[in-house]
């Protein structure tokens, strides 16, 4: 089981995403005709309302919770170690416990599941140099 307390020990963008990325996992299907308990338990359960905004305060609302990634549009919280129709249906563990949950922003959360890194194009801090907007100034 993969845990946020060492996901966080882990400094670079890179690094915890190759830590969550789902391999093997592409195009698995998770909850097909049962979608509607995982839409009613994120719709409806106090509880996850309750969870989900302590996890945005936790990770400071940035992306993987590493600061500089802030996430500007909505923000996701994904499970860490995914949750399937069984884990609703009896109440697992792994709903609610914040050591399962981490910010990410949509695109980081389609890569991790489809593991297809050119949806973090968007993500990617450019780091500027002195003059990179004026090349005839080097």
């Amino acid at each position: 089981m993969k845990r946020y307390s060492e996901l966080k020990c882990l400094k670079t963008f890179d690094e915890r995403f190759n830590y969550l990325l789902l391999k093997g996992n592409v195009g698995k299907e998770t909850f097909g005709f049962d979608r509607y308990l995982n839409q009613e338990f994120y719709n409806k359960s106090i509880e996850w309302k309750r969870i989900r905004n302590f996890v945005i305060v936790r990770d400071n609302g940035c992306d993987l919770g590493i600061p500089g990634h802030e996430i500007t549009g909505r923000i996701y919280i994904h499970h860490i170690n995914p949750i399937n129709p069984d884990d609703i249906k009896n109440s697992s563990d792994k709903l609610l416990d914040p050591e399962n949950l981490i910010c990410v922003s949509h695109e980081t959360h389609n890569a991790i599941h489809y593991g297809n890194t050119s949806f973090l194009n968007k993500n990617k801090i450019v780091e500027r140099t002195k003059n990179d907007t004026c090349p005839w100034k080097k």
